[in-house]
């Protein structure tokens, strides 16, 4: 069974973060989901609209290994006011399931409450909303036990390539970096 990833899509959301990230997911072979918050038509931060596969309405969050947030404004703002959304967080960290975000996005986690003491990064404009967290801003990507976080767009390839890692193997990440050619 293929490994079972979800990603919420908010509008406002930052394109190139949420479609690598499903893109490489997907070529890994992950079985992975887009949920909009709203309507599955979401446009992105930078006019892209973007069709989600469901409604997060529609979606059994406990049949997913790996949850995904995007960041983006005004999309992560979406992403934080959404009580489904903080909910899920939670169920997913403390089961301890795979929970990812990139960008602004993990400031949605600090306010779910599980960045205590967790080593995490975030784009720079949103780090003193990570209260509680170990911010680490030089690494691209952060991985501390389940929790996944990274920079921003720039990143955007690298933290798909870690959630490969993570949610396959580290060859299947290697093959597919090198299949994209994507330099180290």
């Amino acid at each position: 069974m293929a490994h079972r990833v979800l990603v919420p899509l908010a509008e406002g959301f930052e394109e190139i973060e949420a479609v690598t990230v499903v893109d490489v997911l997907r070529r890994a072979g992950c079985e992975v989901v887009t949920a909009a918050l709203t309507s599955t038509l979401v446009r992105g931060a930078h006019g892209i609209e973007v069709r989600a596969d469901t409604e997060l309405a529609h979606v059994d969050g406990a049949s997913f290994d790996t949850l995904v947030l995007p960041g983006g404004q005004p999309g992560t703002r979406h992403l934080a006011a959404d009580p489904r959304v903080l909910e899920l967080v939670r169920k997913h960290h403390r089961q301890g399931r795979t929970v990812a975000a990139i960008c602004a996005a993990p400031s949605v986690l600090a306010q779910a409450g599980i960045l205590e003491g967790v080593r995490a990064t975030s784009h720079p404009s949103v780090r003193d909303q990570l209260a509680g967290a170990q911010i680490d801003g030089t690494s691209a990507v952060v991985t501390s036990g389940a929790v996944l976080t990274s920079q921003g767009a720039g990143t955007a390839m690298e933290f798909a390539l870690a959630l490969v890692a993570k949610c396959v193997d580290a060859a299947t990440a290697e093959r597919l970096a090198k299949a994209m050619v994507v330099r180290p």
